[in-house]
C-alpha cells in the first residue's frame, strides 16, 4: 500500500504510517529534529515552523503531551502522504547521506526491567541451577535503577569494562578486564510528559505519558556481575554502556502491532491489571561480526509496557522528560530467539559458530554487536524501528 508521494521510501520500511523522530545535523548547521521518510530526513522547524524543532533535542516537543504528538503526526502524515502537500515539505527534504544522527533526547532517569519469563529463568538456573523463578516474579515486574550516563548513540565504541573478579579455582579476587562481555536486545521506552512527585501512573495512563520506542543494546560484564552479586545486584558489571537507537518510533505508528498481551498467571494485582492491548509484536534480529545469531519476538514478553510503567511509578516516584526504561533482554527462549549471548552460548559452555569457523562464547575485542527491529504498520506494510550497534573496544591500559 502507498503511504506517501516520496520516492521509495514505503518500500524502506520508512513510510508515513511510521515517521519516526530524531536529531540531526548538516555539516556546518547547529542539530535540529525531523522525522525520517524513506532515505530522507524531513526538517521539521523549516517544514512547520516550530521553533521548538530547531531545538537539539526532542525534549521541547515531547514535553508538550499526546495531543500535541498526534495533532503534528497527522499535520506530517498528510504532508507526505498527499500530492497537494508535496510543494510544503519536499524543500526540506534532506539526504540521511548529508546529516549526522545524534543522540534524539536527554535521559533524565534509566531503568532496567527483566521482562522476559525466560530469560529470567535462564539468569536464575545458571545463578541455582535446579531451582525455578520465585513466586514474586509473576507478581510485579522486577528491575533495576540504570545510569543515564551509560546511554550513548548508536555506532559509538564500546569500552571493554574492568573491574572486580573472581579468580579461577578460588582465592582472593582481583581488578583486570572482563572476560565476558555479553550484549542484549532492549526495547526501550521514552516518557515525554513528566507527572509531580507522589502520583502514580495507571496502566491506562500509559499513551499520555510515553511518547515513543527505541532499540537498545545492553552491554553487561558477567563476571563482574556475578562477582558483585547479592544483595543488591550488578553495579559497575551492568552500568557502563547502553547505545540507543537514533530514531523514536512514536507509540501512535504501533498500533498494528498492538494484541493483549500474553496469558499472565497468577492475575495481576488491580494496581497492574491491563486495560488494553500493549502486547507487541515486534521482530527483533541480532547481529554478531554480521552474522545473525538469534530472532527474539517481543510478543514473547510476559510483562507489557504499560503495566512496567504503572509498577515504575507505583511509589509515587515522578517521571521526567527524557526519562527511559528498558524491557529487558527480548527472550523467548526457544533456540534462535534468545535475546543474549549468556542464553545463546550457555554461559560459556557452547560456544556460538561463526561464519568462517569462528567461534564465541562472549565478546572480544574489535565484535560488532547489531539489533535492528519491524512490525507491522498501520498501512499494511513493515514499518521499522531502526538499529543499534556497537564495537567492543579494548580496555584502558
Amino acid at each position: 500500500m502507498r503511504t506517501t508521494w516520496v520516492p521509495g521510501a514505503d518500500s524502506t520500511g520508512y513510510g508515513a504510517d511510521n515517521l519516526p523522530y530524531g536529531v540531526f545535523a548538516r555539516a556546518g548547521e547547529p542539530p535540529r529534529v525531523g522525522v525520517r521518510v524513506g532515505r530522507w530526513v524531513l526538517d521539521l522547524a523549516g517544514a512547520l515552523g516550530d521553533p521548538e524543532f530547531a531545538a537539539p533535542s526532542l525534549g521541547p516537543f515531547m514535553a508538550r503531551g499526546s495531543t500535541a504528538w498526534r495533532a503534528t503526526r497527522a499535520k506530517v502524515a498528510g504532508m507526505l502522504a498527499a500530492d497537494k502537500g508535496r510543494a510544503a515539505a519536499e524543500p526540506h527534504l534532506v539526504p540521511l547521506s548529508e546529516v549526522r544522527l545524534l543522540r534524539p533526547f536527554e535521559t533524565a532517569d534509566y531503568t532496567v526491567f527483566q521482562g522476559s519469563a525466560e530469560h529470567a529463568a535462564a539468569v536464575q538456573n545458571l545463578l541455582r541451577p535446579g531451582t525455578g523463578l520465585p513466586d514474586r516474579w509473576y507478581r510485579q515486574p522486577v528491575g533495576r535503577h540504570g545510569r543515564a550516563g551509560a546511554l550513548t548513540a548508536s555506532g559509538c565504541g564500546v569500552r571493554r569494562p574492568a573491574g572486580q573478579r573472581a579468580r579461577a579455582g578460588g582465592g582472593a579476587p582481583h581488578v583486570g578486564p572482563s572476560t565476558r562481555m555479553d550484549a542484549e536486545a532492549h526495547l526501550g521506552f521514552v516518557v515525554g510528559v513528566p507527572t509531580s512527585p507522589g502520583r502514580s501512573v495507571p496502566v491506562s495512563g500509559f499513551v499520555e505519558h510515553v511518547f515513543g520506542a527505541v532499540l537498545a543494546a545492553d552491554f553487561n560484564a558477567r563476571d563482574i556481575e556475578a562477582w558483585e552479586g547479592l544483595p543488591l545486584g550488578p553495579l559497575t558489571g551492568a552500568s557502563f554502556a547502553v547505545p540507543v537507537s537514533p530514531w523514536v518510533v512514536p507509540t501512535d505508528a504501533l498500533g498494528a502491532a498492538r494484541f493483549a498481551g500474553r496469558a499472565q498467571a497468577p492475575p495481576p494485582l488491580p494496581n497492574l491489571a491491563r486495560v488494553a492491548d500493549w502486547g507487541l509484536r515486534v521482530r527483533f534480529e541480532v547481529r554478531l561480526n554480521g552474522d545473525v545469531v538469534s530472532r527474539p519476538q517481543y510478543a514473547a514478553m510476559y510483562w507489557t509496557p504499560d503495566q512496567l510503567l504503572a509498577h515504575l511509578t507505583a511509589n509515587g516516584a515522578a517521571l521526567r522528560t527524557g526519562d527511559l526504561y528498558t524491557s529487558g533482554a527480548v527472550s523467548g527462549g526457544e533456540e534462535g530467539r534468545r535475546g543474549s549471548l549468556l542464553e545463546l552460548e550457555s554461559a560459556g559452555e557452547a560456544p556460538l559458530r561463526l561464519s568462517g569457523g569462528a567461534a564465541r562464547g562472549y565478546l572480544e575485542d574489535g565484535d560488532t554487536v547489531g539489533i535492528r527491529a519491524w512490525a507491522q504498520g498501520m498501512g499494511g506494510g513493515l514499518i521499522r524501528l531502526g538499529e543499534v550497534g556497537a564495537t567492543v573496544l579494548p580496555a584502558e591500559d
